[in-house]
């Protein structure tokens, strides 16, 4: 992650703690396992659904606003948050949902008896969207980097 806020000193330890967090290396209190948070490092919600409606509110009108999600962001230490989160968030946007799924092979055949099909569809590598990618018309998407950068177009 890379966080670019020009000069902002509070912005740059947000990341590192967030990091830390993310990749398991915060201290954790050696009885009950649970992380400590500075009181100024976050709003806590009593809710995920507060927290969506809090952070964008009247999302089914203003998600075509690019100036106004700019404006916001839910920021979470796990991918798999991410990804329920968002889910949800493109639920409550106007249109049908379309699936698009991936085409996972092996290269080797032999290979196929130690890895199924369906063992590679469970598979979320980093960077790479889910074998079950879920989209609306309109719905905002974020390109993070070209999936086949040696090929030129």
């Amino acid at each position: 992650m890379r966080v670019h806020l020009q000069d902002d000193a509070s912005a740059g330890q947000f990341s590192e703690s967030l990091l830390m967090i993310g990749n398991g290396k915060a201290p954790v209190h050696p009885t009950s396992d649970l992380i400590s948070l500075s009181n100024n490092f976050c709003n806590v919600v009593d809710s995920i659904e507060i927290l969506k409606t809090s952070v964008f509110p009247y999302i089914r009108t203003h998600y075509k606003d690019h100036k106004w999600l700019c404006e916001r962001a839910i920021l979470v230490p796990k991918n798999t948050s991410v990804n329920a989160i968002n889910l949800q968030i493109q639920q409550q946007l106007p249109g049908e949902t379309t699936s698009y799924k991936s085409i996972d092979t092996v290269v080797d055949v032999d290979d196929a008896v130690q890895y199924p099909i369906e063992f590679l569809n469970s598979l979320e590598p980093f960077g790479m969207p889910p074998h079950n990618l879920l989209l609306k018309i309109g719905s905002p998407v974020m390109l993070l980097r070209n999936l086949d950068a040696p090929r030129r177009w």
